[in-house]
């Protein structure tokens, strides 16, 4: 693994605090048109112009906020100031900054959700310019024809924004730690998230494109592992569940023969409870039950137990070897077709 890559998974961040401001605008000019045989050539002073806005944009390469980590202030150029001839002073640049889709953007100071980002391209202006004084040009009337009032810049707008993101995904995998969450995505996609034989290998939110036949694909979002008492802090806590509120559904994977001898319908249960003390609309989203491991010895056993304990339909597969994931991946498909109509 290259360091690169242990560096980016290393640091995931999913909610910054930023200031951002809109350029001023600039000053009008006070000035007289003074030319050779043109004595009284009257007002020609020229208005400022406008301040650039700030502006937050959804950029499909992006799948964290750790590129803003450096930088807590943004400020559009502001406008240039008018000059004589009645010459426009330059309106400011526009100052656009990159967010993944799915980042939601709060206005700190009045507890306000101002947009919420969800498609590739969309952008909401966060600060406004301000507006470029008038030159005394544009006092000038029949009765006052040498004014000598112009207009100062005004100010571009200030906020402090607080940004969330919640990743964009169809489906979101939910279980225990070690579970084989990372090696199911892994498996049906060409996501590379860390693996290994101890809890908690999965220190941040990972997606994958899962590519089916017939030109369908749907996007999965594999979440660091939730043990009981999440929701008071316990293991990694639950931070990341924000990332699958916006899933369509949930795939909850079970361990069917974990190694300390636990009842996977206990690990089930437990799961479940933190999901409904986190969000009770997370908790309501249909859900397909998945038995993992089941190339180990006794695993038939236990999945027949599984099954009789929750009542209903376990998909039983082998993250491992392969074995069920056609099955499980087309469950998920007509599950998503279902949920959408």
């Amino acid at each position: 693994m290259s360091k690169e890559t242990t560096v980016s998974r290393a640091i995931f961040l999913d909610e910054i605090v930023i200031a951002v401001k809109g350029g001023d605008g600039g000053n009008g000019c006070m000035s007289f048109r003074r030319e050779k045989y043109i004595p009284r050539g009257g007002p020609d002073g020229g208005d400022g112009g406008d301040g650039g806005s700030v502006y937050l944009q959804a950029d499909e390469s992006l799948n964290t906020l750790h590129h803003l980590a450096g930088r807590h202030h943004y400020v559009a150029k502001r406008g240039g100031h008018g000059k004589g001839k009645q010459c426009h002073g330059r309106n400011g640049e526009d100052l656009i900054v990159p967010v993944p889709p799915g980042t939601l953007v709060h206005d700190v100071e009045h507890r306000l959700l101002l947009q919420d980002l969800t498609q590739p391209g969309e952008k909401v202006c966060v600060a406004e310019g301000g507006k470029g004084g008038k030159g005394n040009t544009r006092f000038k009337s029949p009765t006052h024809q040498a004014p000598r009032e112009w207009e100062p810049g005004l100010p571009g707008r200030e906020r402090i924004l607080r940004l969330e993101l919640k990743l964009m995904a169809d489906v979101g995998l939910v279980g225990k730690p070690n579970a084989g969450k990372s090696t199911l995505l892994s498996r049906l996609s060409a996501a590379r998230p860390k693996i290994a034989a101890y809890p908690f290998t999965t220190l941040s939110p990972s997606l994958g494109i899962v590519e089916l036949s017939g030109f369908r694909r749907f996007v999965m979002a594999d979440i660091p592992g939730l043990i009981e008492g999440a929701h008071e802090g316990a293991g990694l806590g639950d931070e990341f569940l924000r990332h699958i509120e916006r899933t369509g559904i949930l795939v909850h994977l079970l361990d069917v023969c974990p190694p300390d001898g636990r009842d996977p319908a206990e690990d089930y249960h437990a799961i479940r409870a933190e999901l409904e003390q986190y969000s009770p609309t997370l908790a309501a989203k249909r859900e397909i039950v998945v038995a993992n491991k089941m190339d180990l010895t006794g695993s038939g056993e236990h999945l027949a137990a599984l099954q009789e304990a929750l009542g209903g339909e376990v998909l039983a597969i082998s993250a491992a070897t392969g074995e069920g994931l056609g099955k499980v991946t087309e469950r998920i498909w007509q599950t998503l077709r279902e949920n959408d109509e």
